[in-house]
């Protein structure tokens, strides 16, 4: 896929949003991804899910022996890059605050671990994700997601492979523009404003 036939999926979807939010990193952007809205229809998750697998080296493709995600946005394309790698798709929460496998979910020692995230913006959940996975007894070789918007300066300690790279620009809470700042502020996504 091309960068234009990605940017279409969102906005025929409606999930590129524009007004004042609160990033689930703490930042404000004028802009957000409602991933869970480009992922609703099951057609248009797998073709996301296809063209981001393509991305991946055929050799690292070799080496997964299973994808991880954390809840809640990761889980549909993390499921969707499963289908599209063959492989089970098991997915980490957050039930008090720390990332872990429940549901029953476990990974073999040293199983090889694909993260797959919806949008990476700082790494922050990325990396702890990731962590998770290390106490679960797996080890994260790469991680991919739909979007990366934190302008290339995420450092997730794994090689990183995002479809798409969307750098609207984001502000730590004392850096919000006065425009910005006039707008009512938005936590999207499952968070209560």
């Amino acid at each position: 896929m091309t960068e234009e036939e990605i940017l279409h999926e969102f906005r025929a979807s409606e999930a590129l949003l524009e007004g004042h939010f609160k990033l689930s990193s703490g930042r404000h952007s004028g802009h957000y991804l409602q991933c869970a809205r480009v992922l609703m229809n099951a057609e248009r998750a797998g073709r996301l899910a296809f063209a981001l697998a393509q991305k991946l080296p055929r050799d690292l493709r070799a080496q997964i022996d299973t994808v991880v995600s954390p809840a809640m946005g990761g889980l549909i394309i993390g499921h969707e890059m499963g289908r599209a790698l063959g492989k089970d798709a098991l997915f980490l929460e957050r039930p008090e605050g720390t990332f872990e496998l429940r549901r029953g979910f476990r990974l073999e020692p040293g199983a090889k671990v694909l993260m797959v995230e919806d949008v990476v913006t700082t790494g922050l959940s990325s990396r702890e994700a990731i962590a998770a996975v290390g106490r679960e007894g797996g080890e994260v070789i790469a991680e991919c997601s739909l979007v990366d918007r934190s302008n290339g300066e995420a450092d997730l300690g794994v090689p990183f492979y995002p479809l798409i790279e969307i750098n609207f620009p984001s502000y730590a809470e004392g850096e919000v523009p006065a425009e910005l700042a006039a707008i009512p502020v938005t936590k999207p996504g499952s968070r209560k404003s």
